[in-house]
């Protein structure tokens, strides 16, 4: 029924990087098979306009804010949007928003532009992070890397993202450097392998990793990739199904400026934004004072655009760092041969549903 918000996240409560212990691990076990059946079972099923299903792209944290305020604050609610969260699962939300098993999921620019160019019917609505919130990060009591050029020989941490080494070996050649380092894909483990000094360097977010190494004593030093000219990007962009939105642009309209709103208040107020993300997640956050420093961050640094306003996005910022991907071979097509004519990148994304200025 329209107006009640279903919140599978609630049922299934993550710390950010581990599963939160339970003591009903029957209750639990029902409700994993009863999301996971959502999951796979719905693919391609039509929902009903004023029933928006939204995918997580990893457990509760500040990327996130925003959806929680809106959920908190009964935006969606006073659309007439009965908005189901789905859980974190190891499926990318833009494989889960092309197939239909959602019609909206968070995303991020370099991620958005690998599935589109790929053929997903995915479109960006939102971008809820104006800049990049990641950069290189080094222990700070590195004295021989004081700068990008310096990673040339050393060992890089990574995630095994295709668009990860390239980034990095352009940013140490626009220092001076040779680009040449050796890489370990640790995933989650890559922070920690940099804290112990088993890996030289990775990419942070500055907003949860960098606040959380001060907390453990192990602060680090950073690099910002615009500062060594490399094209800024959108951080968190929101991804829609283009064919769900096509035939229900009303309620994509309502959705979208729902979210905006949530985030908007998110920008604004972030110490109250805060607290409504902890609060609905219960036990989800070991360290309250990581969320809301980390929420002040990203309000104060990375929400807004020069107006003030959370979620445009522009042309220019896609070609910048989308550009980069194709400029360097590393987008494929529909056939997986890379493509050979650059996209237009003003189909990758629209403002149309956000609210007029």
């Amino acid at each position: 029924m329209a107006g009640i918000v279903t919140l599978f996240s609630h049922s299934i409560l993550f710390s950010h990087k581990a599963l939160s212990s339970r003591k009903r691990a029957t209750t639990v076990a029902a409700i994993l098979v009863s999301a996971l059946a959502m999951l796979t079972g719905c693919a391609g099923n039509a929902q009903s306009g004023d029933t928006v299903r939204f995918a997580l792209d990893w457990t509760p944290n500040t990327n996130h804010t925003g959806l929680f305020v809106a959920l908190q604050q009964g935006y969606f609610e006073d659309a007439g949007l009965d908005v189901q969260v789905l859980p974190y699962n190891d499926t990318s939300p833009n494989t889960l928003v092309d197939a239909g098993n959602a019609e909206f999921g968070v995303s991020f620019q370099s991620s958005s532009t690998f599935a589109k160019a790929a053929g997903a019917q995915t479109k960006s609505v939102l971008a809820p992070l104006q800049h990049w919130a990641t950069g290189i990060a080094v222990k700070a009591d590195r004295a021989d890397i004081t700068r990008p050029r310096d990673l040339d020989g050393k060992i890089y941490a990574g995630f095994a993202n295709p668009d990860g080494e390239e980034t990095l070996k352009q940013i140490i050649r626009n220092d001076g450097g040779k680009g040449e380092f050796t890489t370990v894909t640790l995933g989650t483990s890559a922070y920690e392998a940099v804290y112990s000094g088993a890996a030289d360097f990775t990419v942070s977010f500055f907003a949860w990793e960098g606040i959380e190494a001060e907390h453990r004593g192990t602060p680090m030093r950073y690099f910002h990739y615009t500062d060594f000219g490399f094209p800024d990007a959108y951080a968190l962009v929101i991804a829609g199904n283009e064919s769900w939105m096509a035939d229900h642009p009303g309620e994509a309209r309502k959705f979208v400026q729902a979210l905006q709103r949530g985030y908007q208040f998110a920008a604004d107020e972030p110490a109250q934004a805060a607290q409504m993300l902890i609060d609905a997640n219960p036990g989800a956050f070991t360290d309250e004072s990581l969320v809301r420093e980390s929420q002040q961050m990203l309000s104060s640094e990375y929400m807004k655009d020069s107006s003030g306003r959370v979620g445009t996005q522009t042309a220019e910022r896609w070609a910048g760092y989308s550009g980069f991907l194709f400029q360097h071979g590393l987008l494929t097509g529909p056939d997986g041969s890379p493509l050979t004519t650059e996209p237009d990148w003003s189909t990758y994304f629209t403002n149309e549903y956000l609210p007029q200025p």
